[in-house]
């Protein structure tokens, strides 16, 4: 009897010991570099959420030096390819704020505007694009402001085109949403807010593609006031800039017709 009672505390003991094994963490005895290099293949393997993973942990267990640096700007990354657009942005704000004068911070302040770029825009939308001036404009504005600050701190940065460029397409959708609202306005009869409206676009976007709307806007607007001069001034600059446009047309046409009553 006393063989099998030895031979069962044996076996308990084994299994016990297998079972601490197998909770056993592994990263247990990592060095920075470990955690690192397991990071990096995960993120390179398009694991983004494991590569997040062990930048937590990289950074947790050694919080100085340029591992735990690197494994901070990459987590930025990380984030943003898991569509996680929020959390992108305050990995970027965090990593602006503790190394502002990091050579690579500059990628930081790109990954915010990106980030932000993208924010919102779902799979169909990305296959199948749509009118972003239906948007809330918020974080278009958001984005417009974070590719501006690194345009303007660091202008030779090598992402600095790429932000101008996206600048220009955001610069154009918030213009459209303006002009989206002045047309709104015209067509319920607010022409002096249809008006104010086409007027914020000129003076705060003078290089979008919604300039020569925004006159057409002004002139029918100005006309329905009885505004003649502001109309005048208005349709001469249209035909000086934008001689070609098919508003002019309709301008033309529509001046010689009665105008439309409002809508009630």
């Amino acid at each position: 009897m006393r063989f099998p009672k030895i031979l069962s505390i044996l076996s308990l003991i084994w299994l016990i010991a297998g079972c601490s094994t197998l909770g056993q963490d592994e990263t247990a005895n990592w060095s920075a570099e470990e955690f690192y290099q397991h990071a990096k293949e995960a993120l390179d393997d398009a694991n983004y959420q494991m590569a997040i993973d062990y930048y937590t942990k990289l950074e947790a267990r050694y919080p100085y030096g340029r591992y735990a640096q690197q494994a901070q700007l990459e987590t930025i990354y990380a984030h943003y390819k898991t569509d996680e657009p929020a959390s992108a942005v305050a990995a970027a704000d965090r990593f602006i704020k503790l190394h502002p004068r990091h050579p690579s911070v500059d990628y930081a302040y790109y990954m915010r505007g990106l980030a932000t770029y993208d924010q919102g825009i779902s799979l169909m939308e990305r296959i199948f694009p749509q009118d972003r001036s239906k948007r809330d404009p918020v974080t278009i504005r958001e984005s417009f402001n974070y590719f501006k600050e690194l345009v303007t701190k660091f202008p030779d940065s090598r992402y600095a085109q790429d932000a101008i460029k996206r600048m220009q397409v955001l610069r154009n959708n918030l213009a459209s949403h303006e002009l989206v609202a002045a047309n709104y306005y015209l067509k319920r009869g607010s022409y002096l807010a249809a008006a104010n409206r086409a007027k914020y676009v000129l003076e705060n976007y003078p290089r979008s593609l919604a300039i020569p709307d925004a006159l057409v806007v002004m002139v029918k607007a100005y006309r329905e006031m009885g505004l003649t001069d502001l109309a005048n001034d208005a349709l001469r600059v249209l035909e000086r800039n934008h001689p070609d446009d098919p508003g002019l047309a309709e301008l033309k046409d529509s001046n010689a017709k009665p105008s439309p009553t409002p809508e009630q």
